[in-house]
């Protein structure tokens, strides 16, 4: 397997440091707002390692942090006149359920920031005692010029690095390149050596992945935009703390734009996760994700969604037979075209024409041709089975469609009477509006012989 390590910018030869087992971080959300199709992006792109890794064989440890102690959180907080902690739990929340519902598997550890204070205090100390970081009234810095090989990760110069450095006001650094390991923060911060304050953002990821996975590990991986500061950062202090290699591959995907600029919430282009999942089921999101290269940018449009619709469609719709698990897929051509092709750093569009080829196959009866299919579709989380609501989420649904009609629905099965009887009586407008009304929804109405079905798009 081969996989490319932003570090060397070269494509290397996957060899985990244990023989057979995988120790994997990725940098997790700031829990304060929705996620959007950037974030669906970075995590489904991952979901993916994840299940390939394990579809290989190996034994994975899958390390996702959350941060919930960060500047956006206490400005929502104060905004909201809430508690860090309420917001963040709130968002933490959301940013579950939007991954649920996009069919990515939870991770084996996701720690809280806030959780793992102890170990963040112990790496600032650490820093400090071997000169690598200093105090300052209550902030604690990272001496950047110390580890001489900052910049090698985002391939920056060190002298490039000082000319765009500044100090800002209220800062005390020795240099204006240093970064913050401890910030000071009397009103929502935590008791440490140098008083009441909270950690930088680095910090954590360095002191979480320390904690869960060891000094050093095989795959650190997030999204391109965090390779400057962030990860160059993790590496400096973790390194300078360790005393030994913190990451033997670095992986990063591409940006998700909107009219070629990055999507994200500073922008104001961000498109949320629930806000698509009303249009798109999770199957499409993915196949539109993996359509792509993982490292190169992704051009959202309507357009490219509907297309990716249409490529799950026809995957899905293959003629299903029951999974015989007595089959062999590895015998298989498609089963060595589909490693053949993940093994060549994640091409999952290349996976992706051997998944339409098997849905062929299928379709012509050949014998395990789905069961192949259903196999190696798994292993890049597509989801064969209907999507459905909750009853809460039905009740809301009915709610929404009564508003939309000017009507009082206490049930799904009401408004589909309601809707039969308008069809009887050929009140094809009143019938219309309540199908339309569920489309809106992400809800199809069928109509047959034996009456109205629903499903979800």
């Amino acid at each position: 397997m081969k996989l490319h390590n932003s570090f060397t910018n070269q494509i290397e030869d996957f060899k985990p440091i244990e023989e057979n087992k995988v120790k994997m971080y990725v940098c997790g959300p700031t829990v304060y707002d929705y996620a959007h199709l950037g974030h669906a992006r970075c995590y489904i792109t991952w979901d993916v390692l994840y299940r390939y890794l394990k579809f290989k064989g190996y034994d994975v440890t899958y390390c996702r942090n959350v941060t919930d102690v960060d500047d956006k959180i206490l400005k929502k907080a104060e905004k909201e006149n809430k508690t860090p902690e309420e917001v963040s739990q709130y968002w933490y929340k959301q940013f579950e359920n939007s991954m649920k519902a996009l069919n990515t598997l939870k991770p084996d550890i996701e720690p809280f920031a806030t959780k793992t204070l102890g170990e963040m205090i112990g790496m600032v100390k650490d820093l400090i005692n071997k000169g690598f970081a200093y105090e300052v009234d209550g902030d604690v810095y990272f001496r950047v010029k110390k580890f001489p090989h900052y910049g090698y990760l985002s391939k920056q110069p060190i002298d490039k690095l000082e000319s765009g450095a500044r100090i800002e006001v209220g800062e005390k650094k020795e240099d204006p390149l240093d970064f913050a390991l401890w910030k000071k923060d009397e009103k929502f911060g935590y008791k440490s050596p140098w008083g009441v304050g909270r950690p930088g953002w680095h910090i954590e990821c360095s002191a979480m992945s320390r904690k869960y996975l060891g000094k050093t590990i095989d795959i650190h991986a997030g999204g391109a935009d965090l390779i400057f500061p962030h990860h160059e950062n993790e590496i400096a202090q973790s390194e300078c703390a360790n005393g030994c290699k913190f990451v033997n591959y670095w992986l990063h995907n591409g940006f998700v734009t909107i009219n070629k600029e990055k999507m994200s919430k500073s922008l104001g282009n961000f498109l949320t996760i629930d806000d698509l999942l009303k249009k798109y089921d999770a199957n499409t999101i993915r196949f539109f994700i993996l359509t792509n290269h993982y490292r190169m940018p992704v051009e959202f449009s309507d357009e490219a969604l509907a297309s990716a619709a249409a490529g799950v469609k026809r995957m899905l719709n293959a003629k299903r037979t029951p999974v015989d698990e007595s089959f062999d897929i590895t015998k298989t051509d498609e089963y060595k075209e589909f490693v053949e092709a993940m093994d060549d750093d994640l091409n999952t569009s290349r996976a992706l024409a051997v998944l339409f080829e098997l849905a062929n196959k299928a379709n012509k009866g050949e014998d395990g041709a789905f069961t192949t299919l259903y196999k190696l579709a798994g292993a890049l989380g597509f989801s064969f089975e209907k999507a459905t609501l909750s009853d809460d989420e039905l009740n809301d649904v009915v709610k929404r469609v009564s508003e939309k009609l000017g009507e009082e629905f206490k049930s799904m099965d009401e408004i589909l009477a309601y809707r039969k009887k308008a069809r009887e009586d050929k009140n094809w407008d009143i019938a219309d509006k309540i199908r339309i009304a569920f489309d809106d929804e992400g809800i199809v109405l069928k109509d047959t012989k034996e009456g109205t079905t629903w499903e979800l798009k």
